[in-house]
């Protein structure tokens, strides 16, 4: 993506390791896998929790105390980041602006912004307003989040999925180079590999799709 610009990638990378940084602190939180209790000789200290087997201890008040318990905080910094930079891109460059469209450019980049800024107002509800408003901000933030997660199968949050499927096609690609290749049946022109194309009609009738064609000449779509 960089070569493609280097704004562009740069959007893409900060929401990338934002998101990701988010998703490595979020889910084992929320699955238990990863756990924090005070030590009951020094409450002040911290101790590490992993799948159920203590490791290390750290004192609440140090730099990486602090870091550690905001890391979710550092998270969004990066999402916004990115989010406004593609933001910029989109709202300043003509080819961008001539093919973009709202549910398919703009939401995303909105939900993006809107689960990070709900998620840095609880933090700002707790550690400068004393827990002002906390139960509203929670239940906006839970919002934002089940949104974009509904969201996620409909729009471009899907290559997160998608990307790595489509690694696949280029090895199919690789490998059709040194082995035998599949041709169209009308131009005779190589198109994909072989293997490609019986793996494929393999895979479509397992899940039940069947292409057969009736006719001279033609065996399958």
């Amino acid at each position: 993506i960089f070569r493609r610009g280097y704004q562009r990638g740069l959007a893409h990378w900060l929401i990338m390791w934002g998101c990701f940084l988010a998703v490595a602190i979020t889910f084992p939180l929320v699955f238990g896998w990863l756990h924090f209790e005070s030590l009951p000789e020094q409450p002040e200290w911290y101790r590490v929790f992993f799948f159920g087997f203590p490791t290390f201890s750290f004192p609440s008040g140090s730099i990486f105390g602090f870091v550690t318990f905001h890391g979710l905080v550092w998270a969004s910094f990066l999402v916004i980041a990115g989010v406004m930079l593609a933001m910029r891109r989109r709202m300043r460059e003509e080819g961008a602006a001539a093919l973009q469209s709202f549910a398919e450019d703009f939401l995303p980049l909105i939900l993006l912004f809107a689960v990070s800024l709900t998620g840095l107002m609880l933090t700002a509800s707790y550690t400068w307003m004393k827990g002002y408003a906390y139960d509203f901000l929670a239940i906006v933030h839970a919002i934002t989040v089940i949104f974009t997660f509904l969201w996620l199968p409909f729009g471009k949050f899907f290559h997160i999925f998608q990307r790595p499927a489509q690694l696949g096609v280029r090895f199919y690609k690789d490998v059709g180079q040194h082995e035998e290749a599949a041709t169209c049946r009308r131009c005779r022109q190589p198109s994909t590999s072989r293997m490609h194309v019986e793996d494929l009609i393999r895979v479509e009738a397992e899940l039940g799709y069947r292409y057969e064609i009736n006719g001279p000449g033609v065996e399958h779509y």
